[in-house]
């Protein structure tokens, strides 16, 4: 039940609708009931008029509320007024103020599955949302986004037949493989070939028409090339931006479109993890071996953040996914809104991803939370250390998630090639990478190393700095040597 004296008070905004109603029920309240459905939800009140110069609320009140009622019932259940109707019997009321009878509707967010609530015969013509100014009619793209998330299958089960498995990346699909095997070594799937292999993870289809073996959407996302990946996507776009200093200039850049790696988002995750968190700062501690623990619960939730991203991202949308960090603030933004309300992804226990290939590929290797407890850890961790509560603002026209994380750090690098260096026994995915590669041919140059797994030469060079310090290889001999594995 809501407070009218405080209604009253306040100015009319993003979720709030007024109308007089003095001669019935306005045709234009069924707009509004399917913009806050297709949107946040929000709350209609009739017997209040707006002044419109003022925006002060005057209150009218309703003649005959039950008769009101009725009609709204039996608008809501006329499917030839609106497709659905996503009310239950404590939404829609009558209240009384001063004398005065109002009715309220509230209306919730709709399910994914009922969207897009639309008001006549035709959803590309009677689909609205709200935004800041008020309701919108929804273009036809914002509708066959309301429509790919009402399906069951997620989107990127989607089968390419006009794309073979050769068309996919395959350096990319070679590094994907040597982390899976590394992570489970006596699996099944490892000695499959990589078409098998590729079909049992998701990323691959045989084709009900042809009868041939195509990349699904989500391999194409993983393992594919930029170019390709945007044939099928064009707004098919990701960005991470490190700018640690005062400076208007980034500092540190990886974009999907520079032309000097694939720009899948399997690589893209690889390349910006460790600089993500690469200056997040650690307290001393020791595991039962007195060696330094390097990986932290915020190092944790940040690769959750970032997985979370690429896995829920509507990679039709615009704009792309970018990533910004700067000193002591990190920002995450992606294409499409949450398939369930904010409020449920907080409080977790409810796992919805919309690219359910993508996620599935992702937790192959250890990435990303398939509890759907992710982002409830996040705030858990948040608060905690002590953090600034993290922020998720959701928009939509373009649609579109961006999470705000405020976070304590190390000083101030000049900017980092994704690899940490440090004393302690746990291993980065690059250095696993590396070390894969080094015990199949101890004999390769760094340059060799950084051509197979995708990373520069320099990189390279520190991460074998580092698992020399964590005890993990030695060098013997100089130019024509070789690396010997001690671990």
């Amino acid at each position: 039940m809501i407070d009218m004296a405080s209604i009253l008070n306040s100015k009319e905004h993003v979720n709030m609708e007024v109308k007089a109603a003095g001669k019935g029920i306005p045709n234009s309240i069924w707009e509004t009931y399917s913009s806050f459905a297709n949107t946040f939800g929000g709350t209609i009140i009739l017997g209040i008029e707006e002044d419109k110069t003022t925006k002060e609320f005057i209150p009218r009140g309703i003649q005959y509320p039950q008769q009101m009622l009725s009609d709204i019932w039996n608008t809501l259940n006329n499917r030839q007024k609106v497709n659905t109707n996503i009310l239950l019997d404590h939404h829609v009321y009558h209240t009384g103020y001063k004398g005065m009878t109002f009715i309220v509707i509230e209306v919730p967010r709709a399910d994914r599955r009922d969207k897009p609530v639309y008001v006549g015969q035709d959803m590309f013509r009677g689909t609205f949302r709200r935004n800041h100014e008020g309701d919108y009619h929804c273009s036809a793209e914002e509708v066959k986004s309301m429509l790919r998330d009402q399906a069951d299958t997620t989107q990127d089960a989607l089968v390419l037949e006009n794309l073979l498995i050769g068309d996919l990346n395959q350096e990319s699909v070679h590094r994907y493989r040597i982390l899976f095997n590394n992570l489970k070594p006596d699996h099944i799937w490892s000695k499959l070939g990589d078409e098998e292999f590729l079909l049992k993870i998701g990323a691959a289809r045989k084709s009900q028409n042809d009868g041939r073996i195509h990349p699904t959407l989500g391999g194409l996302i993983f393992f594919g090339d930029f170019i390709t990946i945007t044939d099928e996507l064009p707004n098919y776009f990701l960005d991470y931006r490190e700018r640690l200093s005062g400076d208007t200039r980034w500092s540190d850049r990886v974009s999907s479109g520079d032309g000097t790696w694939s720009g899948n988002i399997f690589d893209f995750y690889y390349k910006v993890i460790d600089r993500l968190t690469a200056d997040v700062k650690k307290p001393f501690k020791l595991d039962s071996n007195l060696l330094r623990i390097d990986d932290t619960p915020i190092h944790k939730s940040l690769r959750e953040c970032l997985a979370n991203a690429l896995i829920h991202a509507d990679f039709y949308g615009r704009r792309g996914i970018v990533i910004d960090k700067e000193f002591r603030k990190i920002t995450i933004a992606n294409p499409g809104t949450f398939r369930i309300s904010i409020d449920e992804a907080i409080a977790g226990g409810i796992s919805d991803a919309r690219n359910g290939r993508i996620f599935n590929m992702f937790a192959l290797i250890n990435v990303g939370e398939r509890s759907g407890t992710g982002i409830c850890d996040v705030y858990h961790v948040w608060d905690e250390n002590g953090f600034k509560k993290p922020s998720f603002v959701e928009t939509v026209d373009p649609d579109r998630v961006v999470l705000t994380l405020q976070i304590e750090t190390d000083g101030n690098p000049d900017g980092n090639d994704g690899n940490l260096d440090g004393n302690d026994g746990y291993l980065t995915q690059n250095e696993m990478l590396v070390l894969q590669v080094i015990t199949q041919n101890p004999g390769l140059s760094a340059a060799k190393i950084g051509s197979q797994i995708g990373i520069s030469k320099p990189s390279v060079e520190r991460v074998l700095r580092s698992l020399k310090d964590k005890g993990q290889i030695r060098r013997e001999g100089s130019t024509r040597g070789k690396w010997i594995i001690l671990k």
